[in-house]
């Protein structure tokens, strides 16, 4: 359900509004596209820079961030060793006979959860269901930063929209790409922010192709059209795979018995490019730049009608 401005972002107006940490949200309706790798990697680079770091796993069926960290913390004790670790959150969604108060629990879960976190940490970052769903829905609408990870094939562009298939440009946005543009617009109208959307080529082929310099042109285009920056994800590498059930990231210092000997060259790769990827997001680490986060504050104290159960969330 919409709150009666008609934004799911007003329908988290319950949050106190003072100080309020950077969220960042990662996001894509469309599976199999490196969400939870992407969001344990920013998660844990922030941490290891010396910030409060919060997660929030959203999916509730496959609690891929949820076992990333409670294998991160096993690893950290296994082998005695100290490991950067966000506190966390889960958030499983309701699943009651009616749909009207399946939101209402939704909503008042993740406003629990938001308001118990904001004000204690410097970031946010919360892992979405590979589903459109409410809190997906709420999650996109409260996010400073949003990343939506796709993989690197024209495969998964009807995630954005329907692409003419001679052009490449856009026909017609997804339901997805048009739930963005409305929260977008809606907070611009209020506070001249911005929701600052990146979509990521992701699990990337390590050979370069014509195909690829092709694929990364039409995206470019299409972000010029719907309104996104375009960034670079992760190769695919066997390296992410098999940190992974450890907790670990290439982000951290391995030994050798975690490592193995053929990821050696890879570490140092990946490592490079999850560094390349935290600086293409250009997320407030200073508190000058945090103005955005304070403008946010703004619109949750002004956001305060309740859910109106006239409304549907999707047209």
């Amino acid at each position: 359900m919409l709150d009666q401005t008609g934004n799911s972002a007003g329908a988290l107006a319950g949050v106190d509004a003072r100080k309020l940490a950077h969220v960042i949200a990662v996001g894509n309706e469309k599976g199999g596209s490196g969400k939870s790798t992407i969001a344990v990697h920013v998660a844990v680079a922030l941490a290891r820079a010396g910030h409060h770091v919060a997660t929030i796993d959203l999916d509730s069926y496959n609690k891929t961030l949820t076992h990333f960290v409670g294998d991160r913390r096993n690893w950290a004790k296994r082998r005695g060793i100290a490991l950067e670790t966000p506190d966390h959150f889960w958030l499983a969604a309701a699943e009651g006979v009616r749909r009207d108060d399946n939101e209402h629990a939704d909503r008042d879960a993740l406003i629990k959860v938001v308001a118990s976190a904001e004000h204690k940490y410097d970031f946010l970052v919360i892992d979405t269901p590979s589903a459109d769903g409410y809190l997906t829905w709420l999650a996109l609408g409260i996010a400073d930063t949003l990343i939506t990870p796709l993989n690197d094939s024209f495969v998964d562009f009807d995630a954005l929209g329907d692409i003419d298939p001679v052009t490449y440009t856009l026909v017609e946005p997804s339901n997805y790409a048009k739930m963005i543009r409305d929260e977008r617009r809606a907070r611009r109208k209020f506070d001249h922010s911005d929701i600052d959307w990146i979509v990521m080529r992701n699990r990337l082929s390590a050979l370069h192709s014509r195909s690829t310099d092709r694929l990364a042109q039409a995206l470019n285009d299409l972000g010029l059209q719907l309104g996104f920056r375009c960034g670079r994800g992760l190769t695919e590498r066997a390296i992410y795979r098999d940190l992974f059930p450890r907790g670990l990231t290439v982000l951290d210092e391995i030994d050798d018995a975690a490592l193995g000997k053929r990821h050696a060259r890879s570490h140092q790769n990946a490592r490079a490019e999850v560094q390349a990827l935290i600086a293409t997001l250009k997320l407030p680490t200073d508190e000058k730049s945090r103005r955005h986060a304070d403008a946010r504050a703004k619109w949750f104290a002004v956001r305060d009608t309740r859910l109106d159960l006239g409304e549907i969330v999707r047209a």
